[in-house]
């Protein structure tokens, strides 16, 4: 007969962050109880070993980076940022976007070097998903561990009949810090042969410049975003899209690598991260097969 076993014990979250975990994630600390079965007639149980079976109606573990302490003049949230000098960006694979033309929203998963998950995005575009593709402009949502709303990226819809060197037909990104307060935004520049774009504060000033590779649809390659100086002299961080074969060159799913100082400012590690989405909708995020083309 089925025995479930005891419960789990829960784990109360890391200092400085109030509540629990989110629904439908498991802390790793969490034991997990395993259903045995009684051999007729026998005396010993066979017990299934973790790790070796799946059990039904239960959720994959999830791996959370600590939460750090609270840190005095950083956003609420970023505190993970300011531990960190590269980060990796794991866009889901969405199966339906191949087999059909229904556009999904993009997610994507946010890990450390060790695999750890620090944040969660997703998309939260309805309305012009499926209208406007790739040219979509969209609702960014990064979220914590505990589910918790840290940080919006917006991408307003820009025409782009017009003269590719006109100011309006140029597209921008607005980083936003908790959620309502903006921090920076992604501008970019017009240029005959590469991607350029300027990370500017909250009052358009700007800070650094993203200057890509002169061809971002190479195949067999990863494709390279240096992050600048305003001057183009030093060089400060990037934006790596990652070369994963014919994942890469058939599905959306694409692998980011971004690379900064560890002592750069927070809100600049903000700004290069969201900068990174705004490449991948422009050049990397592919519409459903119709009668389109990138």
């Amino acid at each position: 007969f089925l025995n479930t076993g005891a419960p789990g014990l829960a784990v109360p979250p890391p200092a400085g962050y109030p509540g629990g975990l989110p629904v439908g994630y498991y802390s790793p600390q969490q034991p997990y109880a395993f259903p045995s079965y009684q051999l007729p007639g026998g005396i010993h149980p066979i017990q299934y070993q973790p790790g070796k079976y799946h059990m039904p109606n239960q959720p994959v573990p999830i791996t959370w980076m600590p939460g750090p302490a609270l840190m005095p003049n950083c956003p609420p949230g970023l505190e993970y940022l300011t531990q960190l000098d590269n980060i990796h960006v794991l866009q889901h694979f969405e199966p339906l976007e191949m087999m059909t033309s229904f556009e999904t929203n993009n997610r994507y998963d946010i890990k450390n070097n060790l695999d750890q998950m620090v944040y969660i995005v997703t998309e939260d575009t309805d309305d012009f998903r499926n209208a406007y593709r790739t040219l979509r402009p969209f609702v960014l949502r990064v979220t914590d561990f505990m589910g918790r709303e840290i940080m919006t990226m917006q991408r307003p819809f820009r025409c782009t009949c017009c003269c590719l060197c006109c100011p309006s037909s140029r597209q921008e990104l607005e980083v936003q810090c908790p959620p309502g307060v903006t921090i920076g935004f992604v501008a970019e520049h017009w240029n005959l042969c590469r991607a350029v774009y300027s990370l500017q504060s909250e009052k358009r000033e700007n800070v650094m410049r993203v200057r890509g590779p002169c061809s971002t649809y190479g195949c067999g390659s990863d494709s390279v975003f240096e992050v600048k100086s305003l001057d183009g002299m030093s060089n400060i961080g990037s934006i790596i899209r990652k070369w994963n074969g014919l994942l890469s060159a058939m599905g959306d799913a694409d692998h980011f690598e971004i690379h900064f100082p560890l002592d750069l400012d927070v809100k600049m590690k903000a700004m290069i991260f969201g900068a990174c989405f705004l490449i991948d909708f422009m050049y990397f995020e592919r519409s459903p097969p119709q009668n389109s083309s990138r």
